[in-house]
């Protein structure tokens, strides 16, 4: 149903940040709706990876994603905020104080200020070029997202990547399926304290480490896999056997009609001022993945900086006459 919204924020993307902005806008009382092209909250954290730990959020040793997801959700549930989504924001017109965003449904939002908390925008994997892959893909005997850990048990898996995604997932899943990985270096790109207790899962036996080989094809029939074939630099080859191949080379971004909206880019990234999340456009901000600035670091807990900065931020621009009196959430509680 197409929908006309007025309000004061309009923050596009429900990701993680995008949720935690809500709370953080509605803390100085301002109202907000979330827009995102997913039928569901929680960003990529719902869509790909519900069952993976994140290590680094405050006070949680380790939670899973959608469980994250579901507490942000929960904080943010007394500010109401309505939500338009399976909706993709198509244009964006006007100027501060009097934007006016419009959905491929034919949804009309204006608001006084804006918050692109799009994550990595459009998203998809970077697949291998090897040959037959579609119809593994159509099995589901190669995979780019982990949504059930249990779907895993029992089986062969061969894991190719050297980022944090390939080291937590292996990690994951080594104690109910036979764990491969595949990469081209002994050095691994994701954290140091997760790379360490890879090295340690290794040494015990738990996984088998395929160093230094790449990918270089796939066995079976019927879209059913029986093994991967890794080869190394020289040349040499060899078949692991596997049920499930999990080729984890980061995610392909698109900005997708963000990029068309007059926002100064850097590298498929919009640009923003590090002390307001403010981009080229007054009154528009972002935070996030898609934001960048010296220093940037792509985590979830400084999406959560960000989120705050920008809400403080677009207070300014949302009631220019009014002095934004700072306030603890210890001292002045949850606004009913």
């Amino acid at each position: 149903m197409t929908q006309e919204i007025q309000t004061d924020v309009a923050i596009v993307g429900a990701g993680p940040v995008g949720l935690f902005a809500v709370f953080e806008l509605g803390m100085l009382k301002l109202s907000c709706v979330l827009i995102d092209a997913l039928a569901d909250v929680g960003g990529q954290c719902a869509a790909l990876y519900p069952e993976k730990p994140i290590y680094d959020i405050p006070a949680h040793p380790a939670i899973e994603a959608g469980e994250l997801v579901a507490r942000l959700e929960a904080q943010i549930e007394p500010f109401a905020a309505p939500r338009l989504l399976g909706r993709r924001v198509e244009t964006l017109s006007g100027s501060v104080g009097a934007f006016v965003l419009t959905t491929d449904q034919g949804d009309v939002v204006r608001a006084k200020a804006v918050i692109v908390a799009a994550g990595a925008g459009a998203f998809g994997p970077n697949r291998p070029p090897l040959d037959g892959l579609a119809a593994y893909e159509a099995s589901g005997a190669v995979q780019y997202y982990v949504k059930q850990r249990e779907a895993f048990r029992g089986k062969r898996v061969v894991i190719a990547g050297g980022g944090d995604s390939a080291v937590d997932w292996a990690l994951a899943l080594k104690d109910i399926a036979a764990v491969s990985v595949v990469h081209r270096r002994a050095k691994f790109r994701a954290a140091p304290e997760s790379a360490a207790r890879l090295d340690e899962a290794a040494a015990k036996g738990e996984i088998e480490m395929v160093i230094p080989y790449q990918l270089h094809g796939l066995q079976g029939s019927g879209g059913a896999l029986t093994g991967v074939a890794v080869a190394t630099l020289q040349g040499e080859t060899k078949l692991l056997p596997a049920d499930v191949l999990l080729p984890f080379f980061g995610l392909s971004m698109d900005l997708g009609p963000i990029a068309g909206w007059g926002l100064a880019q850097t590298a498929h990234h919009v640009t923003v001022d590090p002390a307001t999340c403010q981009t080229s456009t007054p009154g528009v901000f972002a935070i996030g993945d898609v934001a960048s600035y010296p220093g940037k670091l792509k985590l979830i807990l400084q999406g959560f900086s960000e989120a705050a900065m920008a809400a403080h931020a677009a207070f300014a621009v949302v009631r220019p006459d009014q002095a934004l009196h700072f306030e603890y959430s210890t001292s002045k509680g949850v606004p009913g």
